[in-house]
Parts: structure tokens; C-alpha cells; sequence
């Protein structure tokens, strides 16, 4: 008997990961959609559970305050956009990239950017929330931005390594401000063409925001 409840025991802390990755994904997308319309202040945890079809002690069970919330979904939003950010700069482990010749590092950060427009297109309340929030001071998130912050300007860093390790490239310019450049472009320029421009193509800002990388490389 004690065996077969060790089974029942170890299956269900088997699927226990899959069920919460399943709950995260509904809090975030039914967080994002209520702080779109309202703001994080503005939102209630009983709102939030009821969007996602969660019960609120679901909520304070797997976070346990809306500021802990808010800041898992933020890293989990960080999470998907370097999820895709990588997968484009080649470096998020697609299956056969081994065995694929090495693109132009530009052409790579390209594909990164229009990445990051097709991100800020899918979640622009989540690019709100980071723009609106990132710079509040003080801020109940602020250490929860440092961290996610850097996480992703070392992708941006890597990816800019990779062109200055092919092409020559403008060493008076400061590697951390054209880190910071491009990050601040995705942000803005993608949030931009969502709110106020959507006549404007992917292509046109990925192009705007390449224009920054473009300077970055000598002719």
C-alpha cells in the first residue's frame, strides 16, 4: 500500500511543474490584459484569479502577495522574450543550429530585434507595465527590474560581442550604452508602433532600431 502511494506521490509531483507552468501562463496573460487597462495599482488579486479562472487562494498559495505575483510574472515575461530572443541569435539550442553555418552576427541581431517588435506586439501590456514601472522611484519591483534587466542586456551583449568579433567596429562608442540603446529601443519603439503608429511595418522598426547597430559598425 505504502508503495502505490509512493508512486501516486511521485507521479504527481511529476505533473506538478506542467500544472503550475499552465497557471503561471493564465495569471500572466490575465494580469497583462487587467494592468493594460488599469495599471498594477489598480488591479486586485480577487480581479486577477477571477480573469484566469483561478481561485484567489490558487493565487496567494503559489505567490503569496500581488507584489510577489507581479513579480513572478515579470520574470516570467522576461523568461519568454529571452526564450525568443536566443532562439534567434542562435543560441537558444534549435534543434540542426549545430550543424547550420554561422550567419552574419548582424543579420542574427536583426532576427533578435524583430523578435523583440513581434514580443512587444503579442504582450504590449507587459511593455506598459516595464516602461511604466521600471523607472518609478521608489518602485515595490526595483530589485526584481535590476536583476531582469540585466539578464537582458546580457543577451543584447553578447549578440553585439558576436558582430565586434566579425566586423570592425567603432571602439570609442560605449559597449554598455549600445546595450542600453538597443534595449531601450525595443521597448519604445515597439510599444510605440502598438499604441499610437500600427500603420507602421515590423520591418520599419526592426529597421530603425538596426540603424543603432548599423552606426555601431565601420565601413
Amino acid at each position: 500500500m505504502s508503495a502505490v502511494m509512493s508512486d501516486q506521490g511521485a507521479a504527481e509531483k511529476k505533473l506538478r511543474p506542467a500544472r503550475t507552468n499552465a497557471t503561471r501562463q493564465k495569471l500572466f496573460d490575465a494580469s497583462m490584459e487587467l494592468i493594460g487597462e488599469r495599471g498594477a495599482a489598480g488591479v486586485t488579486v480577487d480581479e486577477i484569479a477571477a480573469a484566469a479562472g483561478v481561485s484567489k487562494g490558487t493565487v496567494y498559495y503559489n505567490f503569496g502577495s500581488k507584489s510577489d505575483l507581479i513579480a513572478q510574472l515579470l520574470r516570467h515575461g522576461v523568461d519568454i522574450l529571452k526564450a525568443r530572443l536566443l532562439s534567434a541569435s542562435g543560441a537558444g539550442g534549435a534543434p540542426g543550429a549545430a550543424d547550420r553555418p554561422a550567419a552574419d552576427p548582424l543579420v542574427a541581431m536583426e532576427a533578435m530585434i524583430g523578435q523583440a517588435m513581434d514580443f512587444m506586439a503579442d504582450y504590449p501590456s507587459f511593455a506598459r507595465l516595464w516602461v511604466s514601472e521600471n523607472w518609478r522611484t521608489p518602485s515595490v519591483w526595483r530589485d526584481t527590474f535590476a536583476v531582469l534587466r540585466t539578464e537582458l542586456l546580457a543577451v543584447i551583449g553578447d549578440a553585439i560581442e558576436s558582430v565586434a568579433a566579425v566586423h570592425p567596429v567603432d571602439g570609442t562608442i560605449s559597449r554598455g550604452s549600445l546595450e542600453t540603446a538597443i534595449f531601450g529601443a525595443c521597448f519604445v519603439v515597439g510599444l510605440d508602433r502598438v499604441t499610437y503608429n500600427p500603420e507602421r511595418s515590423r520591418d520599419q522598426s526592426v529597421a530603425a532600431i538596426m540603424a543603432i547597430m548599423r552606426g555601431y559598425v565601420l565601413k
